[in-house]
């Protein structure tokens, strides 16, 4: 038969004697000297490259372009088309620059191949042959942005016969100087994928003076060639006004999404019939607009599944307020910064 234990005896059989302890922390010193001696022979080549490859996958693309120069192994695994998924070129913005642009269009076909899935271009990069080398070898490219913000002409696109067709996400940021039909007329049969729409205006460019406002991209052209459109974002697009907004009401019944956010022209007066035509509608952003309270309280609110709306800086009236936001169901996301008559 065992005998219980006291409590005493309990205690003293879970301390260590001091000989015991003597052996732990041998042996705790000896597994921290293997372990130190095993981390100073590691070698980072003797991974596994698919290991390797995880670790580069930390850094950005300006890294890569810098480590590809330890030795051969490491430019193999730095020129790993998995690791150029998503490429960004405008420096401004925290992307390489590219010097050559002979030697960029090279490296699309062996760099870039069918692992990218977005790329972000300048406009001295929107040219002729990198669009349609793009076209050719990025068959699986879903995201682009044309950035022609900066640009003082727009470039010859005559001879342009290919564009990268399957795009699900197109942004455009737009110049108030340069007209962008003669791009997009050779592009427009390429949209019909595109599910995410960004034009981006010059708004934060603006100043003070008044200045003349041109139409520079046709919407109702890009609207009839992009009949899966889900989010519409026109931010800062000074020539954007209710006409504009209403246009989307046609031909745009997936939209779940409309971003008017610093289009400065628009009142409201289109909102009733884009919220009327377009029923999959839950997200409104229209910060910064000319939102007029009667056009905001004409919209049959409590019809519509918006659950998300964006009212930041504009002047709508305490009773205009109460209006809408009383007939909108549920809310899931409100923003009225910088609204004078919103109140407890």
């Amino acid at each position: 038969m065992l005998a219980p234990v006291s409590g005493g005896q309990r205690r003293s059989s879970l301390r260590p004697s001091g000989s015991r302890r003597n052996l732990a922390l041998a042996a705790n010193n000896g597994f921290l000297a293997e372990d130190s001696s095993a981390m100073s022979n590691f070698n980072f080549n003797d991974l596994p490259s698919k290991l390797a490859l995880r670790v580069f996958s930390y850094l950005s693309h300006k890294d890569l372009c810098l480590i590809c120069q330890v030795c051969s192994r490491w430019r193999e695994l730095a020129y790993d088309t998995r690791l150029w998924k998503n490429v960004r070129l405008r420096p401004e913005y925290g992307g390489l620059s590219v010097s050559n642009v002979n030697q960029f269009i090279e490296l699309i076909g062996c760099r870039f191949s069918t692992g990218l899935r977005s790329i972000e271009l300048p406009c001295e990069l929107i040219i002729v042959p990198v669009l349609e080398e793009l076209a050719r070898q990025c068959v699986n490219l879903r995201c682009m942005t044309l950035d022609f913000s900066k640009a003082m002409q727009l470039h010859d696109y005559t001879d342009l016969v290919d564009f990268p067709a399957n795009l699900e996400n197109l942004c455009v940021c737009l110049s108030d100087v340069i007209f962008m039909e003669g791009l997009m007329r050779k592009i427009y049969h390429c949209l019909s994928s595109v599910q995410v729409l960004h034009l981006i205006g010059t708004f934060e460019q603006s100043t003070e003076e008044e200045e003349e406002i041109y139409e520079v991209i046709n919407l109702s052209k890009i609207k009839s060639h992009t009949p899966n459109l889900r989010v519409v974002n026109l931010y800062g697009v000074m020539f954007v006004d209710d006409t504009h907004v209403e246009l989307l009401s046609y031909n745009c019944v997936h939209l779940e999404c409309v971003a008017l956010n610093f289009c400065i022209k628009v009142t409201g007066a289109s909102l009733k019939v884009l919220l009327e035509k377009c029923k999959k509608i839950k997200t409104l952003l229209l910060h910064h607009c000319d939102l007029k309270d009667e056009h905001m309280m004409a919209v049959e609110w409590a019809a519509t599944h918006v659950t998300e709306l964006d009212i930041t800086s504009t002047e709508l009236s305490s009773a205009c307020l109460d209006n809408v936001l009383g007939r909108i169901v549920s809310f899931q996301y409100l923003a009225v910064g910088y609204c004078d008559f919103f109140t407890d």
